[in-house]
């Protein structure tokens, strides 16, 4: 299969991903807004965090979007961490808690007791941004191996006045990612090109499957907040991404008015906890087993496609 072919096989035709969003009958436009997880100042690929930071900070002026960034603290616990959350902080994004350690919480060895410490240590670095937002999402969306882990750290939440930064459209980026900068680190002079059709294709395709999954669940459209992060493949074609979703009928909205959606305050009851919201609200159903996969996003269903693709 060549690139051409794969990206059909992937996003669909444009037509038919605008009769898609707008299968409701055109009453209103599918809305999403961008969250960002894990920002940090490391070199990747050759390019610096300062400037992976200004190119995603100016896509996002461009778009005029304001989106949710979510903070690891050992990334930024430093003083140059601290002049990159001010540039979020001046630009208006919602400042929120990632955890400090990053930690998978379904890890039988993280214990309730250790999560919460980590958690407020985190809270600790943020809490006096002018736009901290008390919002927490759950390091690789895990959020307790068990039911007294998942219920007593909701409670803790609820404690200090937090939701939980839920993810609806969850994605590979990260992985994608990976290959990119590997790809670039050998050969500086690489193509890109293949890499961002290939992103671009994913969250179309991504945010296509989780749309119809939480429709048919919900019954309704619900506004959608998608999962990326702060590295080099959002520092060079985050603006692609987001004009490919708008092609699709998407409609950009800012994060704040995505949390919003009453569908925010849900607390789905499955064990293992965690996923997209819209994958846990689907899994406590019990009626979309046919659909869903776990994790719900994995490098490990990327892989094939792009060794095929030779990326």
């Amino acid at each position: 299969m060549d690139r051409r072919e794969f990206l059909f096989s992937l996003g669909g035709t444009l037509a038919a991903a605008r009769l898609n969003c707008w299968a409701a009958g055109g009453e209103s436009p599918c809305e999403i807004a961008i969250t960002m997880d894990d920002p940090k100042l490391d070199v990747l690929a050759g390019m610096p965090g300062t400037e992976i930071n200004r190119r995603i900070l100016t896509a996002l002026d461009a778009a005029h979007l304001k989106a949710a960034l979510f903070v690891t603290g050992m990334r930024i616990d430093n003083p140059d961490g601290t002049a990159l959350l001010r540039e979020w902080d001046s630009a208006a994004h919602l400042i929120c808690n990632h955890s400090y350690s990053h930690r998978n919480y379904n890890a039988p060895e993280i214990t309730y007791d250790w999560f919460a410490a980590d958690f407020l240590k985190d809270e600790q670095l943020i809490r006096g941004y002018k736009h901290f937002t008390r919002r927490f999402r759950f390091p690789v969306l895990k959020e307790g191996d068990t039911a007294e882990k998942r219920d007593r750290f909701r409670a803790l939440l609820r404690e200090h006045g937090y939701g939980v930064g839920h993810v609806t459209v969850d994605a590979s980026d990260w992985y994608i990612e990976a290959r990119m900068r590997a790809r670039l680190e050998k050969d500086p002079r690489a193509d890109t090109g293949p890499y961002r059709d290939y992103y671009v294709a994913h969250m179309r395709d991504r945010a296509r499957y989780y749309r119809q999954l939480a429709r048919d669940v919900l019954g309704r459209d619900i506004r959608h907040a998608v999962l990326i992060h702060h590295n080099l493949l959002s520092a060079m074609y985050l603006a692609d991404m987001i004009a490919g979703l708008r092609q699709d009928g998407w409609k950009w909205i800012d994060a704040a008015e995505a949390f919003q959606d009453p569908v925010f305050g849900r607390e789905p009851k499955i064990v293992p906890a965690g996923e997209s919201l819209v994958w846990a609200l689907a899994k406590e159903t019990g009626r979309f087993e046919d659909r869903l996969r776990y994790p719900g996003e994995d490098g490990d269903y990327e892989k094939p496609r792009m060794d095929a693709l030779g990326l």
